[in-house]
């Protein structure tokens, strides 16, 4: 891992973003907040009516938002987003791998293996299936930066560290796919030299996947997620970081 934060200040205009699972949540800020900074950003989200309300939304308050269908499950529904993709720009700066389910809240006794494979599905083959369908774009550009949006629950020190929340909240699938998504990203990052890729930890955030029980808003929980997206040259790769640091794995 690189040293050095280096986050840069300000972002020049006509950079491109990808951000999957964005029509709400943690994904939508995500949009908004690097379209805010001048950046053409593109909301990728598998209901295609909610992303088209969410994009418009966005673009209605000044915004260069376009929506792009997106599946992270599905083969066929990837690559035609790298082809809408492709419509418009010949290079993609970021992609943010934000799509994630919670799936079924089961102590592990009462946990079928079942109960995984809709979520590594989507948290783990999907961040694979995109990462993998955009580099060809993601190689054209200057400086690509990959964002796997990841979770402390994925974190076994701090899982295993008792004066820690995350230790009292016991699961299976969810937990262990996000452990993956962690070995994914480093391996990502010493795989592939030239593109800066790292996992965020959004915290305890006010999202549907906890019934809104995080007592952190959805802007707090993208800090880390935008501080990455928007990270210099010689800013951070293969690490996990949180909105107060580094996270250990």
């Amino acid at each position: 891992m690189r040293p050095k934060l280096g986050f840069m200040d300000t972002i020049a205009n006509g950079t491109t973003a990808l951000v999957t699972g964005a029509n709400k949540g943690l994904g939508r800020e995500t949009v908004r907040r690097l379209a805010e900074l001048g950046w053409r950003v593109f909301l990728g989200a598998r209901d295609a009516e909610r992303g088209t309300v969410a994009a418009a939304e966005l673009v209605e308050a000044g915004l260069d938002v376009e929506f792009v269908q997106l599946d992270v499950t599905s083969v066929e529904s990837v690559a035609g987003a790298v082809e809408a993709v492709r419509r418009h720009t010949d290079r993609l700066d970021v992609l943010i791998n934000n799509a994630g389910v919670g799936g079924a809240r089961n102590l592990p006794p009462d946990t079928a293996a079942s109960d995984f494979r809709e979520v590594f599905e989507t948290n783990v083959f999907g961040p694979v299936e995109v990462t993998n369908a955009f580099l060809p774009l993601l190689r054209a550009a200057t400086q690509a930066r990959i964002v796997m949006v990841s979770s402390g629950m994925g974190s076994l020190a701090r899982t295993s560290d008792p004066s820690r929340v995350e230790s009292t909240l016991l699961g299976l699938p969810y937990p262990s796919s996000k452990t993956a998504l962690n070995m994914i990203t480093s391996q990502y990052s010493r795989a592939l030299p030239g593109i800066q890729v790292n996992a965020a930890d959004p915290g305890y955030t006010a999202t549907d996947l906890n019934n809104h029980s995080g007592f952190q808003t959805v802007t707090e929980g993208t800090d880390a997620i935008v501080r990455l997206a928007t990270a210099g040259p010689e800013g951070p790769t293969g690490g996990f970081f949180d909105r107060t640091g580094p996270v250990p794995w």
